[in-house]
């Protein structure tokens, strides 16, 4: 018996070892950018030839912890592969010169006192939160509005859920082409027509501005409306029956008992509402591009008066080919969103308790 688990030991190492090594190899050259047909299976050997080593290993005692390990690993790894790795590297890119291919020096926090000597930045960060608010109220208001209607017992809910729903399932870059042609196209003929004018409301920076958070509005509330749906439907119906009982008209059930044992719901769907209003890009992108004129801000004249904060980062790095400085930008932009979104549940969370 001995001599078994002392071999059993022995291969437990041996599969450790080899897995450890195939697995540095493999990250080597993953990080190297050689090797491109063996490196990805390098990598799986090696954690495979590891787990499996620890698996063997005779003095383990709970090998349900190891098994649990292997089931998560691939989503651990691809978690780590996609979010943890990168935004550690692009923390660190941020401090240099990074073109995208090699680093020449380091620059400390030159990049972050950049971003805010340029005006167009600061005024992508300020329309931002401006959509931001904007799409807060509108979307949650209307999504609200429409659960009430789809939860109000009239015939034909199921096809007025699934309408409403439609415009979500449509990719934003689809989408702004779409809208893009309905202002061009669709409303100057209705402006020719009443005001003998052919106007466009993507012609001018306000305008478009409000034909963004509209075709924001139409693509999202659909998606917030299922989430009021299913908190309006979870509400008893002996609470709604005594209150029908004690004479509480409609407006004093929305207000007293709907809005207050929904609460939770609420903070739920200001939250989802807030996180993607602020990562809004391919709507911006192709609806606008960013463009639009802005006469005097911080004493320049602006050509991006539209471009919001993701955008403006994708700029900076894809089209204009300064990396470490969108890596900046994206460092801020990251604790900007952050923080607001920590503050917003907190008081999200405060008025549940006081509701």
């Amino acid at each position: 018996m001995g001599e078994f688990s002392a071999g059993r030991k022995a291969v437990s190492f041996g599969c450790i070892i080899a897995g450890l090594i195939i697995l540095i190899w493999g990250l080597a050259m993953a990080i190297a950018k050689t090797g491109n047909s063996l490196r990805g299976g390098a990598i799986v050997v090696g954690a495979l030839l590891f787990f499996a080593g620890l698996y063997l290993f005779p003095t383990l005692a709970h090998h349900k912890t190891i098994v649990n390990i292997l089931f998560l690993f691939p989503l651990l790894f691809a978690f780590a592969v996609t979010v943890i790795i990168p935004l550690v590297l692009g923390i660190g890119y941020s401090f240099t010169d990074w073109d995208g291919i090699r680093i020449r020096s380091f620059v400390g926090l030159e990049n972050y006192l950049r971003m805010f000597r340029q005006p167009s930045f600061l005024w992508s960060i300020l329309i931002t939160f401006l959509f931001v608010l904007f799409n807060m109220i509108l979307v949650n208001v209307t999504a609200f509005i429409l659960a009430l209607l789809c939860t109000s017992g009239l015939k034909g809910l199921g096809f007025f859920r699934a309408a409403y729903f439609l415009p979500n399932l449509i990719g934003g870059i689809v989408l702004g082409y779409i809208w893009q042609f309905i202002f061009s196209n669709v409303v100057t003929k209705f402006t020719t027509a009443l005001f003998d004018s052919r106007y466009s409301m993507l012609s001018e920076t306000k305008t478009a501005f409000i034909g963004i958070v509209i075709v924001y509005v139409w693509q999202y509330a659909g998606y917030i409306m299922l989430i009021y749906i299913t908190g309006l439907t979870t509400i008893p119906d002996d609470v709604l029956e005594a209150s029908s009982i004690d004479g509480a008209d409609s407006l004093q059930t929305l207000f007293s008992i709907k809005i207050p044992m929904i609460a939770p719901t609420i903070t739920i769907c200001t939250f989802l509402t807030l996180t993607s209003a602020f990562k809004m890009f391919d709507v911006n992108l192709a609806l606008t591009n960013g463009t639009g004129s802005v006469a005097d801000f911080m004493g320049s004249y602006l050509t991006n008066g539209t471009e919001m904060l993701a955008l403006n980062i994708y700029s900076t790095a894809v089209i204009n080919n300064e990396y470490a400085f969108g890596e900046a930008k994206a460092v801020l932009f990251f604790i900007i969103l952050a923080v607001v979104s920590i503050i917003q549940v907190r008081i999200s969370n405060k008025k549940e308790v006081e509701l």
